[in-house]
């Protein structure tokens, strides 16, 4: 592998280029595979919630682990893990619901016939936003938490238990989900979910090799613009976004708006709590200036999903332009300093 990299290197310019293709390429891989472990036991809901969230997510976890075996600045983690959330929860959902807006629970048309397929599908809609609300919910309490913790300007050991023990009992709720749904079914996980876990773990080495190498290229970088090593927690913040981008726009396409909806909300559990959770076990986590403000957009964007998909079951377009909007107003705060 180290020659591979020093090829790659070898290419001068190219370079930073060629690590991100390879990126892209193995989230690329993420989502195949996760397409086709849909068809084996893990649909809907519980694919976008339990297992796409750590392959989406991925990038994030190993950039705090990069940060951490380098002793580099706490604050780059909390920055991403920041940038990252609230990407997600404004722009990656907006703009899917200003092109296809989202529907989890389609409107029903007047007169029209309801027969028992159509009865079923509507289960399966109700029961995805039943999870998607309680999902949400779940956004709304730890980032509230991570707000409580970290108001005294630190996010230290003690902070960080807390953060993990919630993630790892919000897991373990889905877990139990996956194993009651299947024995109520009398189905049992596709064995070609091993093969799957195998692909996945190639594109997983992949991510590394490409985030390691991308963040030690920024490091080196000085000078003026947000291409330098003073922006690196933004800048991270945006690569992880790119994969989350992906799923959202695939799903948006294929019509599968509750997973689209899933894998972004999932993916706020890595950054918020568990990568700032784990980070904060090896060193205190000091809050950024634009900590407050970032949370409390979150924590907006989040209640404006929950109302709108408990309320209409969609996510109108001009929510998606107010979201996208909000992002932008984020941007100012964040980065006009």
């Amino acid at each position: 592998m180290a020659s591979v990299i020093k090829a790659i290197e070898s290419t001068g310019a190219w370079a930073p280029w060629l690590f991100l293709g390879i990126f892209l390429a193995a989230s690329y891989l993420t989502i195949w595979r996760l397409e086709r472990m849909a068809e084996g036991g893990l649909e809907g809901t519980v694919l976008g919630t339990l297992v796409m969230p750590y392959f989406s997510g991925l990038g994030n976890l190993i950039f705090a682990y990069i940060t951490g075996r380098d002793h580099g600045l706490a604050t780059d983690v909390l920055t991403m893990c920041l940038v990252n959330n609230v990407t997600n929860m404004t722009l990656i959902l907006g703009l899917p619901a200003i092109i296809w807006t989202l529907n989890i629970v389609p409107a029903k048309k007047e007169g029209a016939q309801k027969p028992a397929k159509s009865k079923k599908a509507g289960r399966v809609n109700e029961i995805n936003r039943l999870s998607l609300l309680l999902t949400l919910m779940a956004i709304l309490f730890f980032t509230g938490t991570t707000w409580a913790v970290g108001s005294d300007g630190k996010i230290d050991f003690v902070d960080g238990l807390v953060l993990i023990g919630m993630f790892l009992f919000w897991q373990c709720f889905h877990v139990y989900e996956v194993l009651k749904t299947n024995a109520q079914q009398n189905k049992s996980l596709n064995w070609m979910l091993a093969i799957d876990a195998v692909l996945l773990l190639i594109g997983a080495y992949a991510v590394y090799i490409s985030t390691d190498w991308l963040v030690q290229w920024v490091k080196g970088l000085h000078g003026k613009g947000l291409l330098n090593k003073d922006y690196l927690g933004w800048l991270s913040g945006w690569l992880n976004v790119l994969p989350n981008a992906m799923l959202a726009f695939y799903y948006g396409w294929t019509r599968r708006p509750e997973v689209v909806y899933t894998s972004q909300v999932g993916d706020s559990h890595i950054c918020i709590p568990l990568c700032i959770g784990i980070f904060a076990l090896f060193q205190p986590i000091p809050t950024p200036a634009f900590f407050t403000t970032s949370l409390i957009i979150l924590l907006g964007a989040t209640l404006v999903h929950f109302l709108f998909i408990g309320a209409l079951g969609r996510l109108p377009r001009f929510v998606g332009v107010a979201l996208t909007l909000a992002y932008l107003y984020f941007l100012k705060v964040g980065l006009l300093k």
